[in-house]
């Protein structure tokens, strides 16, 4: 049974662990080696990364005891991370999980969400009603990543 719940501290390392994954195992069918390399590096700041995930409070999809995806929702309507893990693409979880958003985004009567949203995660965005305002290029590490930012009126 999926659960989706708040985010707690000793979450943040299988969260790390699921990005890094996910973008190496998933990603990479829509950019460069070299691109989901500097997108998702092996060495990190686990500090920082801790210090991030206390910032966004993200909400955890659970599945039989395991992290299988995660998702934040900002009080301005900014999605900032939005990942299902490798292995558990397309079986509800990111339906639940941006389900979750919206309702949340109403609770708080947020007008609007946005995101920067990857090549590979644009058509499940579209899924949700979101439309692309604009594209950018995002330069990580001397690699260029394309993505998307979207937008999405709240009803």
């Amino acid at each position: 049974m999926l659960t989706i719940r708040p985010f707690v501290k000793d979450d943040a390392p299988t969260l790390r662990a699921l990005v890094f994954n996910t973008v190496r195992q998933v990603n990479i069918a829509d950019y460069s080696a070299q691109q989901v390399t500097a997108w998702a590096p092996k060495c990190y700041d686990a500090k920082a990364w801790l210090k991030r995930m206390q910032a966004t409070q993200p909400f955890v999809a659970v599945q039989n005891n395991q992290i299988v995806g995660f998702a934040d929702i900002q009080k301005t309507g900014y999605i900032d991370f939005f990942y299902c893990h490798w292995q558990f693409q397309r079986q509800g979880i990111g339906s639940a999980l941006m389900q979750t958003l919206l309702s949340m985004a109403k609770q708080q009567h947020v007008q609007k969400l946005r995101s920067h949203v990857s090549i590979t995660a644009k058509p499940f965005f579209e899924h949700f009603g979101f439309k692309v305002e604009s594209t950018q290029q995002i330069k990580i590490e001397q690699q260029v990543l394309p993505n998307f930012i979207m937008t999405k009126v709240v009803a």
